[in-house]
């Protein structure tokens, strides 16, 4: 996130431009500007030397209209109680537009993982289900992995959830280990959704996909399952991929002009998503700064990492090839920015659409874990193409029917969805 940039701002001003398009009723905005409730903690825990340390965390419940609120909880030392209202809002469109019968919900602990042992992770996890399980559970709000967090984490909360319940209660959390009440295909959900949505806007726009070449910022789950996507079902070709060096405590980026191996890439990175430079450079890779994904000539860009890496300034560097912009992350192209990619003609696929495949494949998991009868990988995987490319089409045709941006005709779908559900329910 740029320090300029504050993310519930950004989201409500999303939300606002478009509510004034829908010409929303003045008290329904106040509703769905701000979240239904959020939980400030302070966590104290005890650390592997004896001392005791207390963390910062919230748990944001945007709008549970439409079913249990759901979303990650992450991990990291730059994290806000406005970027947690972001996410939990941007959740409750994402899951309105992917029509999954779920809310919007985001958690957050203020801290670098990579600080604590094992053990001290462990306990972290059971202390914030101990202080906050009255408020979370399988028919009111369900976490799942994010930044900095991992399936073994969720299965530990599972687990606190389970002891304090009396019950095992597999659908409380997901994101959970395969054979621990986890679902196969929830991996490479979220990175496999994205390619097909870019699939489908590909099909409208008329392009070959085994001609076009993607520059993808990250390398974290999502840019790792994107980017052999990109290849695998595409046919096409990855010029780069980006990383954070926890160690240099910088960002690069790694490429190789005909065309990076994923598989390999993952083979050299560890846990936190950082990518060995030396094994890189000894493949043959160019190691560049940061920033040089945005600059890449290609087709597609991807930006799979956090928010507000495209904005008023960087998208200024985004080459005159580029034709699509497939939001990975969550909110990371600025109402600036957006402007500018109008202007000239690239075809945005909003975040809460292209990313939606990690949480409907989340929904899922849910889904079995209420039946207690597991699916295939074939079998999520074709479920989950199912309702990307029911939900493109949806947003898709409301672009043209509308004649708006692509953001907008998300947000117009995914708005009055959750309008209708709350006055069906009788809050308005």
């Amino acid at each position: 996130m740029s320090e300029t940039t504050n993310a519930f701002a950004m989201a409500q001003q999303q939300f606002d431009h478009v509510a004034d398009q829908l010409g929303l009723d003045p008290q329904v905005r106040e509703m769905l500007r701000w979240p239904m409730r959020e939980y400030h903690l302070r966590i104290p825990i005890r650390m592997d030397d004896g001392s005791t340390r207390v963390f910062q965390g919230y748990r944001v419940q945007h709008n549970d209209a439409r079913g249990p609120n759901k979303g990650g909880l992450r991990f990291h030392p730059a994290e806000t109680i406005d970027t947690v209202r972001a996410l939990a809002m941007w959740m409750t469109w994402k899951c309105a537009v992917a029509d999954i019968p779920l809310g919007g919900g985001k958690g957050g602990i203020v801290l670098d993982p990579a600080t604590l042992s094992v053990d001290e992770k462990e306990r972290l996890c059971r202390e914030f289900v101990r202080i906050l399980w009255r408020s979370i559970g399988p028919r009111q709000d369900v976490p799942a992995p994010d930044v900095g967090t991992t399936p073994q984490m969720m299965g530990w909360m599972m687990d606190e959830y389970s002891r304090i319940t009396g019950q095992y209660t597999p659908g409380v959390i997901t994101g959970k280990p395969v054979g621990g009440g986890g679902s196969l295909g929830r991996t490479e959900a979220t990175g496999t959704g994205v390619i097909y949505t870019v699939r489908e806007a590909m099909q409208r726009l008329k392009i070959d996909s085994t001609k076009t070449v993607a520059a993808v910022q990250g390398f974290g789950n999502v840019a790792q399952y994107a980017a052999k996507g990109f290849i695998e079902i595409l046919g096409g070709k990855v010029l780069c991929v980006s990383y954070w060096d926890r160690n240099d405590r910088a960002s690069y980026t790694v490429s190789k002009a005909d065309g990076i191996d994923p598989d390999f890439l993952m083979s050299i990175t560890d846990q936190y998503g950082s990518i060995s430079k030396d094994a890189a450079i000894n493949a043959g890779y160019l190691i560049e700064d940061g920033d040089a994904w945005i600059t890449k000539e290609a087709d597609v860009l991807i930006p799979a990492a956090l928010e507000g890496q495209i904005n008023g300034e960087t998208v200024k560097n985004i080459h005159d090839r580029v034709k699509i912009l497939a939001e990975g992350a969550n909110g990371p192209t600025t109402p600036e920015a957006d402007e500018v990619l109008k202007e000239r003609g690239v075809f945005v696929i909003p975040d809460f659409l292209c990313n939606a495949g990690g949480v409907t494949v989340s929904y899922f998991e849910g889904v079995q874990n209420d039946m207690n009868f597991y699916w295939t990988k074939k079998e999520v995987l074709e479920k989950l193409d199912d309702k990307m490319t029911q939900a493109f089409s949806g947003v898709y045709q409301m672009a043209q029917s509308q004649d708006v941006f692509m953001r907008d005709a998300a947000y117009m779908v995914a708005i009055n969805s959750v309008v209708k559900a709350m006055e069906l329910r009788g809050w308005l």
